[in-house]
């Protein structure tokens, strides 16, 4: 029998192992993942203000590659350039998913007060638009409540992991109060919903399982 090949797009080497492990899990070892990382994107982004325009040559290329390598599916693992797979999906023959689709597409069944956190800034918009295209797909009057909690970024970036998932803890727990449900726009963020009080972590939603997910069901067709 031959393997179904899933390559997965990558901004940080943080990912890549997590998502193949992931992968195992969720579609099986019949399943081949190709890695491709590029992590040279998200300060680019950082610098130009989060134009994705300025990488979209380069994420369709990747694209392109993992088409010309077999693969039957290509998942974009970063939230931050997730827009450009509609324009890589006009350039490949091979369906094209962002992690977050299907993460978007459950918050908006689940509630009308979503809640969007974000600890890196070029996260936060296109995770919200994305937010806001399914809401109108679903004819759902959905009010977003938008969290950045930068703080928690510097500290990651600064070494402090422990401080990182403190700050974040506080952040998400005030914005779970106002909310229905909240969308995690990055998926290192969903290991600090295990340290919240066991009755509210059902209120996160994390984008990586339900990616997987998604792109499964691709494969089996």
């Amino acid at each position: 029998m031959t393997k179904k090949k899933l390559a997965i797009i990558h901004t940080t080497p943080v990912t890549v192992e997590s998502l193949k492990a992931l992968v195992l899990d969720e579609i099986g070892p019949d399943c081949e993942v190709i890695n491709l990382l590029d992590d040279s994107i998200l300060p680019e982004l950082a610098k130009n203000g989060a134009d994705v325009g300025a990488v979209e040559a380069r994420w369709v290329t990747y694209a392109k590659i993992a088409e010309s390598l077999g693969a039957d599916v290509v998942l974009g693992a970063c939230s931050s350039v997730g827009e450009l797979a509609k324009a890589a999906s006009r350039e490949v023959r091979v369906p094209v998913l962002r992690i977050d689709e299907a993460m978007a597409e459950e918050a908006v069944r689940r509630g009308r007060d979503i809640g969007v956190a974000a600890t890196l800034e070029t996260t936060l918009g296109p995770t919200t638009r994305l937010l806001e295209e399914k809401a109108r797909e679903a004819g759902s009057d959905a009010t977003f409540h938008k969290m950045l909690a930068a703080e928690a970024y510097k500290l990651l970036m600064a070494g402090d992991r422990v401080g990182h998932d403190r700050v974040l803890g506080e952040a998400l727990l005030e914005l779970q109060g106002r909310c229905d449900v909240v969308v995690l726009a990055q998926a290192s963020m969903a290991r600090v919903v295990d340290t919240l009080p066991e009755a509210v972590r059902g209120k996160f939603l994390s984008s990586p399982t339900l990616g997987v997910r998604l792109a499964k069901q691709l494969l089996n067709k």
